[in-house]
């Protein structure tokens, strides 16, 4: 049997590598194939900042990608699909078994946040109620995904999580005299703010307890993630190994 085809969509500039290149690496090492898809068809480059903390000052060491994620992304970016990636307008959903959505906070991500060829691409995985992940800022993506049948988000009738409104203003706090609005994609508007107005209850959104440490392979219980039939979300790059393994029992759910 061929092995399950993950789609990982990613801006050509800007996405987060932990959210990218864990994910990554736990599925091809699990034996499934993974495509990545930008908007020019051409290789991506994620966010330098989380990459090397430059310009965090003190902050560095707690809000760049931890060294394990660095890894994994200089291990990634030499692969083949990251280096060929196809075209978002060349991908329809019948050619693959699931999508991954990753986040990324830098203002050049909004062209993948806004793609209304991505937010098609996800309707119809939607429709087909095959697996959808989306962490962090992909959860907005998926937010903005509009079934022209019922005019309503993908997520209006799910229950779901994401970057939460405190991590993200605090991020932004705490750089704000040196960087500016530099994490917030959308100054004025947060991602749980806009996530929420796509569902029918307020109840549907699900915090989780306080995000303080980041999970791991040995642990996962510090990561938390939500499962809604073939929807599972996540909150920021701490709650990356949690959803990568749990998507992964989503996939071998559709293997049987």
């Amino acid at each position: 049997m061929s092995a399950l085809k993950i789609l990982i969509p990613v801006p050509s500039f800007g996405c987060d590598p932990s959210e990218t290149a864990i994910p990554w690496k736990i599925f091809t090492e699990n034996n499934f194939e993974v495509v990545f898809i930008t908007p020019n068809g051409k290789k991506a480059t994620t966010d330098p900042i989380m990459l090397n903390g430059n310009g965090l000052g003190l902050l560095k060491s707690a809000l760049m990608a931890r060294r394990d994620a660095v890894s994994a992304y200089f291990e990634m970016e030499e692969s083949d699909a990251f280096c060929n990636p196809l075209n978002y307008a060349a991908i329809n959903e019948n050619s693959f078994d699931a999508i991954f959505l990753p986040g990324g906070h830098d203002k050049k991500v909004k062209e993948y946040l806004e793609s209304e060829v991505l937010q098609k691409l996800i309707v119809d995985f939607f429709k087909a109620q095959k697996p959808v992940g989306a962490i962090c800022h992909g959860v907005v993506l998926a937010a903005r995904s509009i079934d022209p049948k019922t005019n309503r988000s993908v997520l209006h009738d799910y229950k779901t999580t994401s970057l939460l409104r405190s991590q993200e203003l605090l991020a932004y706090n705490l750089t704000r005299a040196w960087m500016g609005d530099y994490y917030l994609t959308y100054p004025g508007l947060t991602v749980e703010d806009e996530v929420r107005t796509a569902l029918s209850d307020g109840d549907n959104f699900l915090k989780g307890p306080t995000p303080i440490r980041r999970d791991s392979t040995e642990h996962l219980e510090r990561g938390f993630v939500v499962v809604d039939r073939n929807y599972i979300s996540g909150r920021w790059p701490g709650d990356v190994y949690s959803i990568s393994f749990e998507f992964i029992k989503m996939l071998q759910l559709i293997d049987k």
